[in-house]
């Protein structure tokens, strides 16, 4: 009888261990944005961050660690606990590198959740500054080689790459880089640059409040629902289409269950018409989800578009 019991006492303790061990999550899940705040990326993590929440019932508190174009926020991913209790944000930029640099982690280190967000990027001017148009930035860089400054995220991202390609094309800039999104919009507003790479649902209010006005998109097609004024590199004979994403992912080696439990949560919260207004008031792309399975594959994609556009560089 008492070997009966102490058999059943120890079945229930293994159930009950069971049971808890598939509870996840049970604590703070900390969502790291490689970024400093006000830009697209902190933007998207705090909305999926609050619409999460709603559903797995812990917080999502966003962490930002800005630098080193992104890397320094991957750092902090990587070098933590593959629990499923940190997340991060990961996007084209800090991706771009493994097709002009050897960054410390490669693709094997992670697993996307999803793609959240997918955008076209552009130059933006001031408003009221020199520059009006497209022409009027190529006749600028032509006349004084170099002289014009572009705001960019980082040496070796998109914008670094989208700038070194005009450069190839006779139409010379230079990339400043800015860590966090709000020094480089004041370094344009401000004249301490000229140019702004970016994208247009990033900087919505300033363009809404007449401070920035876009004079190119690198895009196959113009946007003409918003911007039915302003040409596409397509059409000026540019092959650069580099758009932006913005991802999450976890560390690898994550247990698949939690992954699932995240990345559906994710998927839930893309669906949600809280979201789909956020894409709307972004001027993101309708189809800007992509749930985890085939996140990768578009991202490796996106690698081999990078790369094209990198082979057409002049070595450095």
């Amino acid at each position: 009888m008492v070997k009966r019991l102490m058999v059943a006492v120890l079945a229930l303790a293994a159930a009950a261990s069971a049971w808890a061990q598939e509870k996840f999550p049970t604590r703070p899940i900390e969502f790291i944005v490689p970024w400093g705040p006000g830009g697209g990326a902190d933007q998207v993590a705090r909305k999926v961050g609050s619409l999460l929440e709603a559903d797995l019932k812990v917080s999502f508190p966003v962490l930002n660690v800005p630098g080193a174009s992104g890397n320094t926020g991957m750092a902090k991913l990587l070098a933590g606990a593959n629990d499923g209790h940190a997340m991060s944000i990961f996007i084209a930029d800090t991706y771009a590198q493994i097709a002009t640099a050897s960054p410390r982690w490669k693709p094997g280190d992670y697993v996307p959740l999803a793609i959240m967000i997918r955008q076209p990027s552009g130059f933006f001017v001031r408003s009221d500054g020199p520059y009006k148009t497209w022409n009027d930035l190529v006749k600028a860089a032509k006349a004084n080689p170099g002289k014009l400054k572009v705001g960019v995220t980082g040496f070796g991202t998109l914008d670094d790459m989208t700038v070194n390609y005009f450069a190839s094309k006779g139409i010379r800039m230079a990339s400043v880089p800015y860590a966090k999104p709000g020094e480089r919009y004041a370094a344009v507003l401000g004249g301490h640059a000229d140019v702004l790479y970016e994208q247009a649902g990033d900087v919505r209010a300033m363009i809404d409040g007449g401070k920035l006005k876009p004079v190119i998109f690198f895009h196959t097609d113009r946007i003409y629902d918003v911007f039915p004024d302003v040409p596409a590199s397509k059409e000026l004979g540019f092959d650069i289409y580099l758009p932006q994403f913005r991802s999450i992912i976890v560390r690898a080696g994550t247990d698949p269950k939690r992954v699932k439990v995240l990345a559906d949560a994710i998927e839930k919260a893309a669906k949600d018409p809280e979201y789909y207004a956020y894409l709307k008031q972004q001027w993101a792309l309708r189809d800007s989800f992509i749930p985890g399975k085939d996140a990768q594959k578009f991202m490796d994609g996106e690698l081999a578009a990078m790369k094209k556009v990198a082979a057409l560089l002049p070595k450095k």
